[in-house]
């Protein structure tokens, strides 16, 4: 059986479909995502779909189920390249893709990610106290 390759860029894993999904494939591909979060620790995922002529409900339950499973083992997973008649697609089935970001492009993914796993100064100064105001 085919498989897609899966791609680490720094802490993000890249998945670019350029193929149409068969059912197995999408449910090795979840698999094998699942895996390779746990292997390398990333905190991110990005799956490039320009290459999808057609997302059937199948393979949008799978990205959902991908995007659960990321969130689980605390990556964050946006579906870039989505063509207008993919989004078409999916609202006309009903598939709202919860869970998942998306993105114009693998550069608008990367930067999403980037600003989305930024450490808030504010909040962590509210959760473990300012250090110029905590008494010795």
């Amino acid at each position: 059986m085919d498989r897609l390759p899966i791609l680490k860029i720094g802490s993000v894993l890249l998945v670019s479909i350029q193929i149409d999904m068969q059912d197995q494939m999408a449910l090795q591909l979840q698999e094998d995502l699942g895996q390779r979060i746990v292997d390398t620790g990333c905190k991110g995922v990005i799956i490039d779909i320009t290459g999808l002529d057609i997302v059937d409900s199948f393979v949008g339950r799978t990205l959902s189920t991908i995007a659960s499973i990321s969130r689980v083992l605390d990556a964050e997973t946006i579906v870039v390249g989505m063509r207008p008649a993919v989004a078409i697609t999916l609202v006309e089935l009903g598939l709202s893709l919860e869970g998942i970001r998306t993105a114009l492009n693998v550069e608008r993914g990367l930067e999403l990610l980037a600003r989305s796993t930024e450490p808030d100064t504010a909040d962590d100064l509210e959760l473990f106290g300012d250090p110029e105001t905590a008494s010795s």
